[in-house]
């Protein structure tokens, strides 16, 4: 029986023929990464290749690391194999893997989003016979709005608490999100202040992508300072003695899981806006129709609703196990026995 070009085994996704795995989980002696998220591009390979814009993000997080960056769409071969990086959307960076060998293609796509959201470079479809996709919003329920709509109901929701004299709060992860809210918050309403994980992360990015002017948040920062500002903070700020220094203050969080108002009550959060950096339902299967894949894997998400359906589509699709991460705090949800997707 003919070996997989791509198989799943105990360190990543393995590419035999040339030796070098994708997005591995455990140190390999070459990778080939996707972005600069930490569960797809972790310490400890000898070799790393992504694409240019990913080298500084990477080297920031792990280090003094032997990496080598290319360009969009730019070819590579390892033994025969040839290797291609391609927009995901996702973050900045962020690249899905082209791999083809004697006339196979496959493509793997990390993480990835279908809108363009000014910060990313736009994700762009990759014609292959197998298509590795993730379905962390694999289900009807997620369907985003605009990003337009979404950062218009953001700045209203910032001048209303500055006009009420609060400091606006809103989590966002430091890679991807952070930025993604920086680059589209209206700073006619006030200035914005940075937790230090953040800023330190858009220092890196600036060189990359335009980015308006922030302030990062010290032990000399004052309450009066921020009041009737906002403050862009990781998650794992939320109930620290950190932002005690905010008093008073209201919270948000931009995610996808906001669209379940059980997972804002869960984390105490005042407001949640649907705004995420991964496809929804419709983007997921737009994208996968654009490839003309036959075949396809689900990795991490609602793996096995999202593959099933896809089956009942006439697609030859499986679900494969990772150590992707889906997005944290992400919320269970159980649907009920029998229950299929219409």
């Amino acid at each position: 029986m003919k070996t997989p070009l791509l198989v799943f085994d105990e360190k990543g996704i393995f590419c035999e023929q040339a030796g070098v795995y994708l997005d591995p989980w455990k140190p390999v002696d070459k990778a080939i990464i996707s972005h600069g998220h930490a569960d797809h591009s972790r310490w400890g390979h000898k070799k790393y290749i992504t694409h240019h814009t990913n080298v500084p993000i990477i080297k920031h997080r792990l280090g003094d690391i032997k990496v080598s960056g290319v360009a969009w769409e730019e070819t590579f071969t390892i033994n025969g194999v040839t290797f291609s990086l391609h927009p995901a959307g996702h973050i900045i960076g962020s690249s899905q893997i082209r791999v083809a060998y004697k006339g196979e293609v496959w493509v793997f796509t990390g993480d990835y989003k279908d809108e363009v959201d000014g910060v990313a470079t736009p994700f762009k479809p990759v014609k292959c016979h197998t298509f590795i996709t993730e379905c962390t919003f694999g289900l009807p329920a997620f369907k985003w709005q605009p990003q337009t709509e979404v950062f218009s109901e953001i700045n209203n929701w910032w001048q209303q608490n500055k006009d009420e004299g609060t400091t606006s709060v809103i989590f966002g992860y430091s890679l991807g999100k952070a930025q993604r809210l920086l680059k589209h918050l209206d700073t006619s309403i006030g200035e914005i202040f940075t937790h230090g994980a953040i800023e330190n992360m858009t220092d890196v990015i600036r060189p990359l992508c335009e980015m308006p002017k922030t302030t990062r948040i010290t032990r000399d920062t004052k309450k009066a300072d921020l009041k009737g500002n906002i403050v862009v903070a990781p998650p794992s700020a939320h109930g620290s003695t950190w932002i005690k220094k905010m008093t008073p203050y209201i919270t948000a969080s931009a995610s996808g899981w906001m669209t379940f108002r059980g997972a804002r009550r869960r984390r105490a959060i005042d407001r949640g806006f649907v705004l995420s950096d991964h496809c929804d339902w419709t983007g997921l299967l737009k994208s996968i129709k654009a490839t003309g894949a036959e075949k396809v894997i689900c990795t991490h998400g609602y793996t096995d609703i999202f593959s099933r359906y896809l089956g009942e589509l006439g697609y030859d699709a499986r679900t494969e196990e990772t150590q992707y991460e889906e997005e944290n705090e992400s919320p269970s949800l159980t649907l009920p026995k029998g229950k299929g997707i219409k």
